[in-house]
């Protein structure tokens, strides 16, 4: 049930030192990833449960920290990350995941300082009488 798989990797060129592009790659062995069940079976009697969560948990995590650092970079907070990225499921893509706004805003407000809540209240006053 094991299948050959190929991984390859490259190293950009470096245009400041003139090393050229590298790349390699090598062949392994793996339970065959359509293999369902049976698969992970396999791959439990190879590695153990334990190294193939830990794996498994260690690259969802990396997957989660892009996405939090791209959240960041577009402007959103912690509360607004939380609200659309709280609920992921490991393998399952977020692209196009939709936010609701009033429960971000709703988080951002449980979660801010007092100080930070009079803001966020006046600041709702001040647009409803507008």
């Amino acid at each position: 049930m094991a299948k050959k798989y190929t991984i390859d990797a490259k190293v950009p060129a470096n245009k400041e030192n003139g090393t050229p592009e590298l790349s390699g790659a090598i062949a392994v062995e793996f339970p065959d990833l359509d293999g369902g069940d049976a698969a992970l079976e396999e791959a439990k009697k190879l590695y153990g449960a334990a190294a193939l969560l830990s794996n498994a948990f260690a690259n969802w995590k990396i997957t989660l920290q892009s996405n939090i650092r791209n959240a960041l970079k577009r402007g959103e907070n912690s509360p607004q990350i939380q609200a659309r990225l709280g609920s992921a499921k490991m393998g399952v893509a977020t692209k196009g995941a939709r936010v609701d706004p009033l429960q971000a805003y709703l988080a951002a407000f449980q979660s801010a300082s007092p100080a930070e809540q009079k803001k966020m209240l006046a600041e709702l006053q001040a647009r409803a009488s507008k």
